[in-house]
């Protein structure tokens, strides 16, 4: 299976002590269920719907204690030592080397050259029975990300100071392609990003982003305008939207109670 380039985990690192609260905000606004994943020493949440599994949801570390709340995006790739090898070489920083999680993977958390956070996975396949490789293949269990089931990941948006040095990047390691290219006026270009000839993300210029950020968008049934309601009702901070982008599509920009922004996108206005 290739999974190399492709989005495969969300996380969310939360105000310490407000675990359980954030925790109950995503619940309640995509119908996620959220548990411990039972790591011995670490509070460390699971969110999924049904059997596929959508996100991870800690609290902030004791020695990043005052970076304010954020989302991480984890992208695939065949192997995480190489990697983190030829990212630094084009400039990253690696802030966490590679890891094995049990049952999992190995993974490592690096910042582009423009600063930028992401983290990197190397799928366990050894321990995956045919099974399961089939069903994920068959799309009978979904992944993280999947564009065609609301309540998972939908797109993923970097927001940087160079969007060209980013994409040649990101190109370079993951593989991806440029898509269509959406003028912005004085912000630039809308440069849309692809995997095996599927559009699933974009890069653009900061706007009014303090930082170089990914932001994470989750898909959403019907009116995006009824779901702004119902997130902004629980608690969320809309920042941006409902707007029409190309699809036809609706998205808006949120901020959840403890500050972490994330974003939805909807079929209707």
């Amino acid at each position: 299976m290739d999974f190399h380039g492709n989005p495969c985990w969300y996380e969310l690192t939360t105000t310490q002590g407000k675990l359980e609260e954030a925790g109950a905000f995503y619940g309640k606004i995509f119908g996620w269920t959220v548990v411990d994943s039972g790591m011995e020493g670490f509070a460390y949440h699971l969110a999924r719907i049904g059997e596929s599994m959508i996100a991870g949801l800690m609290n902030m570390p004791d020695d990043v204690a005052g970076m304010p709340p954020n989302w991480m995006t984890y992208f695939s790739v065949d192997d995480c030592d190489e990697f983190c090898e030829d990212a630094t070489a084009k400039g990253a920083r690696v802030f966490r080397q590679p890891s094995d999680i049990p049952g999992t993977g190995r993974f490592a958390i690096l910042a582009d050259p423009q600063g930028a956070a992401f983290g990197v996975l190397q799928p366990n396949m050894s321990e995956m029975t045919d099974e399961q490789i089939a069903n994920i293949e068959s799309g009978e269990i979904a992944g993280a990300f999947d564009q065609n089931r609301a309540g998972h990941a939908n797109w993923n948006e970097l927001m940087t100071s160079d969007p060209e040095a980013g994409f040649a990047f990101y190109a370079g390691l993951l593989g991806w392609e440029k898509g269509e290219a959406m003028p912005m006026g004085e912000m630039g270009n809308y440069q849309l990003f692809r995997r095996n000839g599927k559009d699933i993300g974009a890069m653009m210029g900061l706007g009014n982003a303090p930082v170089p950020n990914w932001l994470p968008y989750f898909g959403a049934n019907g009116s995006c305008a009824a779901k702004a309601e119902e997130i902004t009702a629980a608690g969320g901070k809309l920042l941006h939207g409902p707007v029409e982008v190309p699809g036809p599509a609706y998205i808006a920009v949120f901020q959840d109670p403890q500050g972490a922004g994330f974003a939805i996108v909807a079929p209707e206005k």
